[in-house]
């Protein structure tokens, strides 16, 4: 009788057990199976179909093809989002080459940066019409001509000028009993940037020119032509840009956190590849105020003697300046070569174990 008992009470707490996992387990899995999706969307990492070594924790176009960014998946062999496999044919197929890192002293106090060469604003001037009519001559062919100060630009046929021609040489003949108009109408031609001498010749010969010159107001480079011959043009309308190179901007981008190693009036060496063999001095001339908040960068400015036409604007140029503080303490170093730029931040790929070809992302900041 008691071992019937005791059968019955083993048979009952197994039933219990029973019917406990399968009303529990069901809930378990689906929270595990929640975590684990929330973990994969917070470790969610995009990546290239081309490019599988490029990395990113958002969307976005691959910095190598430009082609969009995928979501990444973690494979079955257990790595992390942001790391990924090749295989030792893929490693010698793309020449991928590894070297071990470490703390060292930076070389000197110099730091390089590297820029592009545009024209100095400053030196820059917009040849416009002073009054409205048609170009029956342009005396500029093509971008890139020289021009001096004084040199004939065009010629105009304004129909407006010509009626206040016409207002002087009447006006001339009154201005014994009407000295006022006579003024006025001599103010309106200078308005027209008409020369005094230009003025006098009119009113000496009591002739009416059909067509007046344009002249250039500075000397320097044609860097767009604006119109052509026979258009009709505005007054006040721009007619050429005029860019003068003796003096040019190089303009480099310095990094967030860079900034506090420069100021203005350090001196500067700038090199370019096509003079390698030469260097050029200058001063940095202007710090950007205000922070690019996609580059996270500021423009630094150099201004430089171009008096040899030795740069032009678009050249890529290297900067070397001397940092106003340093730091003699060890430092981290990796080589240039290791650095992937993606857009908004610089990265690499450190393989983290020597026995296998896996590779994870790491952010240099």
């Amino acid at each position: 009788m008691k071992n019937n008992k005791i059968v019955i009470y083993i048979g009952l707490v197994t039933i219990g057990l029973l019917l406990g996992w399968l009303l529990f387990s069901g809930s378990s899995n689906e929270q595990t199976e929640h975590n684990h999706d929330e973990l994969a969307e917070t470790n969610q990492m995009w990546t290239c179909s081309m490019h599988p070594q490029i990395m990113q924790p958002e969307p976005g176009d691959c910095p190598i093809c430009g082609m969009d960014l995928i979501p990444a998946e973690s494979g079955s062999d257990g790595l992390l989002a942001d790391q990924f496999k090749l295989t030792e044919n893929a490693m010698a197929l793309a020449n991928i080459q590894t070297t071990v890192v470490g703390k060292g002293n930076v070389d000197g106090n110099t730091l390089k940066l590297s820029g592009k060469i545009a024209e100095n604003e400053e030196a820059n001037a917009v040849q416009v019409s002073y009054f409205s009519g048609r170009i029956e001559r342009l005396n500029v062919s093509f971008t890139g001509e020289e021009v001096r100060k004084g040199q004939l630009l065009a010629t105009i046929y304004s129909p407006e000028l010509y009626a206040a021609q016409q207002e002087l040489i009447t006006a001339s003949s009154l201005k014994e009993s009407q000295p006022e108009l006579y003024k006025a109408v001599r103010n309106k031609l200078k308005l027209w940037k008409l020369s005094v001498s230009q003025i006098n010749q009119i009113e000496e010969t009591q002739k009416v020119k059909e067509n007046f010159p344009v002249y250039a107001t500075v000397s320097g480079t044609v860097t767009e032509k604006l119109v052509e011959q026979g258009d009709y043009i505005k007054q006040g309308q721009p007619l050429l840009k005029i860019a003068n190179l003796n003096t040019v901007w190089a303009n480099f981008d310095v990094y967030e956190n860079q900034i506090d190693l420069f100021k203005k009036g350090q001196e500067v060496l700038v090199t370019t590849n096509a003079y390698a063999n030469k260097e050029f001095k200058g001063k940095v001339d202007f710090i950007e105020p205000i922070l690019n908040t996609k580059t996270r960068t500021v423009t630094l400015r150099v201004v430089l003697n171009n008096k040899n036409d030795v740069f032009k604007p678009g050249m890529f140029v290297t900067a070397n300046i001397e940092r106003v503080s340093s730091s003699n303490d060890a430092v981290l170093t990796i080589p240039a070569s290791a650095v992937l730029w993606t857009g908004e931040r610089s990265v690499v790929y450190l393989k983290t174990s020597p026995d296998q070809t896996i590779f994870e992302m790491r952010e240099v900041v």
